[in-house]
């Protein structure tokens, strides 16, 4: 079983059973969160937020806090490498009935609404304009199209960072993440220590960064899942995956500098504003004993003066309405945050002419030539009496782009 390194509450005990929805923390009882499902109250029907819009005469009879119970948090789980982050934040999403959230990925930008993944079209397409995923940065770390998938992947984090706000407010389920996009910078770091990455790519991602995070609302719990170096060289190794095993990207060092970010940056600050569960996963932990830590967790604890869990602190039903309709409707305003120009790093630049060739050989791939609903050579029923496209937190990265 895992030891843990620094743990907020241990060895609570709970009244009646070994697990509830009560808890004795400094000789008071507390509700706190629970895997007892059956004792949390009943809330209104979830709103269909990638159906319907929420608009501010909405707010009139349907609240945003009637919904919210004490499992009604958001909670990242965070490690290095084949650390073992997915089952455990599978094992934390059932255990609490949330939404799970697997890792961003590129499949999420290359894969269209119909199921068409766009790689396909790469040998048609200029190089500077074609797809370049994790599997050739493994391959290829120093190649030119590094800056833009790590930008790339930061955009895709933050569109599902919005997507799992969405859904807390809509629906008052708790969402449970694979890394989250708070964390991406560890990566650039190590990307920048190890010259994967120029000066000016380095300064742009975080021109990014500064121009859109502040939009968020940070998580209330995040778990980290502590593996050594030589550990995860030999998890990598153990999966098997080949791409990664021959790769010269994941080496000891990129590795080394990815964790020291992790625990001297990213822990560090996070932890003034998130509850934070850090174990010693060497060898993969008890599960149980992990549910139970976070039941034990006091996240009523704060005060109006402390940073701690300030962001999930409203004054007024009016002010969670705000971020509903935010984070649920106004997307596109929030992607909007990078339109940055990107004239000072030449990675990011593409010749004027590639561009129009990409664009036109993207038009004719099948379910691009037009938004989707409206594609009826896809399957799309006519589009006469369309009068509105769909709810755009459903709609891909490139999507959204064009619309």
């Amino acid at each position: 079983m895992a030891s843990f390194v620094r743990i907020a509450f241990r060895n609570i005990p709970f009244k009646g059973s070994s697990r509830g929805i009560w808890a004795e923390i400094n000789g008071q009882s507390i509700r706190t969160i629970t895997s007892r499902l059956e004792d949390l109250p009943p809330k209104p029907k979830p709103w269909n937020y990638n159906e319907r819009s929420y608009t501010y005469f909405h707010y009139l009879f349907d609240k945003t806090t009637p919904r919210f119970d004490e499992n009604t948090k958001l909670i990242v789980v965070e490690g290095p490498v084949a650390a073992g982050k997915s089952r455990c934040a599978k094992e934390i999403a059932k255990a609490f009935g949330m939404l799970y959230l697997p890792e961003a990925n590129l499949d999420m930008e290359y894969i269209n609404s119909y199921g068409y993944d766009i790689r396909q079209l790469d040998p048609m397409l200029p190089p500077d304009c074609r797809s370049f995923d994790i599997v050739d940065f493994l391959k290829n770390p120093k190649h030119k199209l590094t800056t833009r998938m790590q930008i790339q992947l930061f955009m895709i984090k933050y569109s599902q960072y919005i997507d799992a706000l969405a859904h807390i407010l809509s629906t008052g389920q708790g969402v449970v993440l694979d890394r989250c996009v708070y964390s991406d910078f560890v990566f650039v770091e190590a990307m920048y220590n190890q010259r994967y990455l120029s000066k000016a790519a380095y300064k742009k991602y975080y021109e990014y960064r500064d121009n859109t995070i502040h939009e968020l609302l940070r998580p209330h719990l995040v778990v980290y899942l502590d593996v050594p170096v030589p550990r995860v060289l030999e998890n990598i190794n153990k999966r098997n995956i080949t791409c990664e095993k021959r790769s010269q990207a994941m080496n000891p060092q990129y590795l080394e500098v990815l964790e020291k970010n992790y625990k001297q940056n990213y822990l560090k600050e996070i932890s003034t504003h998130a509850e934070l569960l850090v174990y010693d996963w060497t060898v993969e932990g008890d599960m149980e004993v992990v549910v139970e830590d976070i039941e034990a967790i006091d996240f009523e604890k704060y005060d109006d003066h402390d940073t701690n869990l300030k962001d999930w602190r409203q004054e007024f039903e009016e002010d969670w309405a705000c971020l509903r309709y935010k984070y649920a409707d106004q997307k596109d305003y929030l992607m909007a945050g990078f339109n940055v120009p990107d004239y000072d790093c030449p990675e990011l630049l593409v010749d004027a002419m590639d561009i129009k060739a990409c664009d036109a050989v993207m038009d004719e791939a099948p379910g691009n030539r037009y938004a989707p609903g409206f594609n009826i050579n896809m399957g799309d029923k006519s589009w006469l009496f369309k009068y509105k496209l769909p709810k755009k937190n459903t709609l891909p990265l490139r999507e959204r782009k064009k619309m």
